[in-house]
Formats: structure tokens, C-alpha cells, sequence
């Protein structure tokens, strides 16, 4: 019986299982967690830095209106004390600007039940998926800032219960779908994205190996997770 692959949000249902839970994706760029969080009887909210940034959310809704999305920021949450069971930063902790690491992840605190969760999960700076990323911006020193931060989380009342690596295959049609995941991220790295657009193609050609469909690559990209809980 073939074995199903590991991805980020089996992860998450296997760490911390989220169903029937009051959970907050924070950074939920397009909204794909929180509509696979909807679909497994979660009940997320996904928050992002402006109306602009969840446009492409909003408009993936199906129309039905009946996901709960909020402008915010990680260092301040637009949410009520002990008000969430689980916070989650999926691959968004070091987009947080590094003077307000320490500010997110205390919000994240606050904004927990006692018996609550923050669940972090961060890319780790190798592999090929990470050496294609670094030709659109160079994130070797804002991860590590994340992890430094994650390290010293005890200053904002957590600590780490859970740590676990993993690796996920991320598969694109074409260099126009990677432009897409990227600059979807942080749309200022289009302008760079476009100035090296000969360099990146013919890097998504090298690197990572051939998908199932014509054209399509598929790169592994290293994970690791932490479980923190209240101290």
C-alpha cells in the first residue's frame, strides 16, 4: 500500500489536530489553510497585513462568504485575550519584521487559551526549493532571526513541546506559477522577480526533478515544526 505524502497541513492535523478548534492563521496569504482548515471542522480566522493582501483570499471563497478573515499584524492581533485554541504561523513567522518577533510571538500568547497551542511551521534554509527561492530574495538571515526568536520564546510565556523536521514536494506548472507562489508572498518582489527572470528559469529547469504533467518541476523543501505551549 503506497505511503500518502507528508504535507504541511497532514502536519498540522497530526500535531495539534485542529478540528473543532477556534484556530488563527496568521499571514494566510490566498486562504488555502484556512479553507482546508474550514473543511475539517475547524473554525479559523485568517488574518493578513491589508484588505489588498486578502483580496485573492476573499475572491478564492467560492463566493459564500462564510470564512472569517481580519487586517492585522502579528505584533497585533486584531482578536480578545484567551479567545483561540490554536495559533498558527505557517511558513509566515520570518516575514515578520525581526524587531517584532519577540511582539508576535507574545501577542500569540495572549490571544491563547490556557490549554492552547502556537504551532510554527518555518522552512529550513536548504534544498532546492530554497536555493530557487534565493534568487528572488535572499531569506538565509530572516529565518534565522525566526529561529533565534522561536529559541527564546520563553520571554513571551512559551515554551517548546514539540519539534519535528519534515520534508514536502512542492510542484509548479511552470516559472509563471513559481512568480505566482512568490510574489504572491510580498508583491514587491516582482520587480526582481522580472529582472531575473532569465536566471530563475533556467534554475527551475536545473534544479528539483521533472512532475507528472509536461513542464511541471517539483522541488523538496525541508520543514521544521515547533509546538509551543503556555509556560
Amino acid at each position: 500500500m503506497a505511503v500518502a505524502p507528508i504535507t504541511d497541513t497532514s502536519m498540522l492535523e497530526r500535531l495539534v489536530a485542529p478540528a473543532g478548534k477556534d484556530v488563527v492563521d496568521v499571514g494566510c496569504g490566498g486562504g488555502g489553510l484556512v479553507r482546508e482548515l474550514a473543511a475539517s471542522g475547524a473554525r479559523p480566522i485568517g488574518i493578513e497585513i491589508s484588505e489588498a493582501q486578502l483580496a485573492t483570499a476573499r475572491a478564492r471563497d467560492d463566493g459564500k462568504g462564510d470564512l472569517r478573515y481580519l487586517v492585522g499584524r502579528a505584533e497585533a492581533l486584531p482578536l480578545e485575550d484567551a479567545s483561540v485554541d490554536l495559533v498558527v504561523f505557517m511558513r509566515s513567522l520570518h516575514h515578520v519584521p525581526r524587531e517584532h518577533l519577540a511582539a508576535a510571538l507574545r501577542e500569540a500568547r495572549r490571544v491563547l487559551r490556557p490549554d492552547g497551542a502556537v504551532y510554527v511551521a518555518e522552512p529550513v534554509a536548504e534544498g532546492d526549493f530554497f536555493a530557487l527561492t534565493s534568487l528572488v530574495e535572499d531569506e538565509l538571515e530572516v529565518r534565522r532571526a525566526a529561529e533565534a526568536a522561536l529559541a527564546d520564546s520563553a520571554t513571551a510565556g512559551l515554551e517548546r513541546a514539540v519539534t519535528v523536521d519534515y520534508d514536502v514536494t512542492v510542484c509548479l506548472a511552470d516559472v509563471d506559477a513559481f512568480r505566482a507562489r512568490t510574489v504572491s508572498v510580498d508583491p514587491e518582489r516582482a520587480p526582481v522577480f522580472e529582472a531575473r527572470r532569465d536566471e530563475i528559469a533556467a534554475a527551475f529547469a536545473r534544479l528539483g526533478t521533472s512532475g507528472d504533467r509536461p513542464g511541471e518541476r517539483c522541488f523538496t523543501a525541508p520543514m521544521r515544526v515547533d509546538v509551543l505551549r503556555p509556560l
